[in-house]
């Protein structure tokens, strides 16, 4: 598990489209440039939807910013590796490459091809994957955790985590949306938020839920009376899941604003949730717990590389 974390230390190499490079951020005397902060966020600006510009602009520079810190990490991580003379043999990085093949039920020509595509060559995948590799074994030697753990810290861990422990929960929300077209003006959207109070006043005084899903509904819900069947956690927008998951079977929400416009959410059912015993989860447990404290001690490492370090940042 700690393995497979520490081989995300770095996203793959993609190709992206041409920016006007310049330096982003010097670490003790080495660069990072903007072209590699573009490349790590290029898929994540392409998942931005919804929202005005100056919203998209806002998020992109936080992804941008997220980027610059784990380039700033990595370029540490690799200079402290550099120093302490950690290298990684030819034979690593080729069975690092058949992994990748059979993984993916890939011959040599598939993913060279694949490699291609993305503007990249079989040479060039092999270095950062040499660089994955010298960053795991790098971690590996500073990070130590203690596998022997008492079972009272593993008791007080699931305690403290219970939510984590539970059987897997689904919830059925209705809704009522008042759409919100991205181009409509403040006056617009006060007016819209306006009948969607309307609705929601009616509801309070005792309509019921499902007959003015079918007379205000702007989603095709809402010829299911507003039902939009069972989902997980996680499945839905985050604001929308927030409310949905805040309110008791049967209860209905106040006025909750989405990228599509305004809702009236009801919760129509909710299962699972119930706690599974310690003994049954004492291995997943463990497991988290060791996951947690590895991931104190990379802060912490890092932490210290940042302090020994001059690292000036242009973004």
């Amino acid at each position: 598990m700690i393995l497979g974390i520490l081989l995300l230390l770095s996203v793959p190499l993609s190709s992206s489209e041409a920016v006007v490079d310049r330096i982003v951020a010097v670490v003790n005397q080495e660069i990072i440039t903007l072209s590699e902060v573009e490349r790590m966020i290029g898929h994540l600006k392409e998942e931005i939807e919804g929202g005005n510009r100056l919203e998209k602009r806002g998020r992109i520079n936080e992804f941008s910013r997220t980027a610059l810190d784990r380039l700033i990490e990595e370029k540490l991580i690799d200079q402290e590796a550099k120093r302490s003379g950690i290298k990684a043999a030819a034979k690593e990085i080729d069975g690092a490459v058949d992994e990748i093949k059979r993984r993916s039920s890939a011959t040599q020509e598939d993913l060279e091809r694949a490699l291609a595509r993305d503007g990249l060559t079989l040479g060039v995948f092999k270095k950062e994957i040499e660089k994955k590799i010298i960053r795991t074994k790098m971690v590996q030697w500073a990070v130590k955790v203690e596998p022997n753990v008492e079972e009272k810290e593993l008791r007080d861990f699931y305690l403290k985590n219970a939510d984590r422990y539970r059987t897997e929960e689904s919830y059925r929300p209705g809704h009522i949306l008042f759409k919100v077209p991205k181009e409509a003006t403040p006056e617009e959207v006060r007016e819209i938020r306006a009948k969607c109070q309307k609705a929601l006043a009616k509801i309070k005084a005792g309509e019921d839920f499902g007959e003015m899903a079918v007379l205000y509904s702007e989603d095709i819900s809402s010829k299911d009376r507003g039902d939009l069947g069972v989902f997980k956690k996680g499945e839905l927008l985050p604001a929308f899941e927030k409310e949905a998951l805040r309110l008791k079977v049967g209860e209905v929400s106040e006025v909750v604003r989405t990228e599509f416009g305004f809702h009236i959410i009801k919760l129509l059912d909710r299962k699972g949730g119930d706690p599974l015993p310690f003994e049954e989860m004492k291995e997943k447990v463990r497991q988290d717990y060791l996951e947690r404290e590895f991931e104190k001690g990379l802060k912490q490492f890092l932490t210290t590389l940042r302090e020994k370090s001059i690292i000036e940042i242009k973004l």
